[in-house]
């Protein structure tokens, strides 16, 4: 399982839908689809229509990755902090039942208030 508190998911970036799809569509149950795709330097966050799935890159080749469902079902709360002037990052919380906090940063480049629209459309 991923560390999230490690510095591994800091400064997450949006990206094309294609960075990642290879890797998690196999995993997809039906009707599954991405809703938004984040990419550290190797490892990225995907929101789906069912979950979150974070993939960890590991190894000099990158070929071996760990991929980690996060499903929506299981937050209980969650917390946004958008970027301001100085401090150009973001931040996401959320706390899931049975595992605790997971905390993701992102660059200003994200519009954190429409991933909290994805989430809350979810567990609401």
């Amino acid at each position: 399982m991923i560390d999230f508190n490690n510095a591994a998911f800091i400064k997450l970036k949006p990206t094309n839908d294609d960075a990642f799809v290879n890797n998690i569509s196999p995993i997809f149950v039906k009707g599954e689809s991405i809703l938004g795709t984040y990419k550290g330097i190797r490892d990225g966050v995907v929101f789906t229509t069912h979950r979150i799935i974070a993939i960890n890159v590991q190894g000099i080749t990158g070929k071996k990755k760990d991929l980690t469902s996060l499903p929506y079902s299981k937050i209980q709360t969650f917390s946004i902090e958008t970027a301001g002037t100085f401090d150009l990052d973001s931040e996401l919380e959320l706390w899931f039942s049975g595992l605790g906090k997971v905390k993701l940063e992102f660059s200003s480049r994200a519009n954190v208030s429409e991933i909290a629209k994805i989430i809350s459309e979810r567990i609401l």
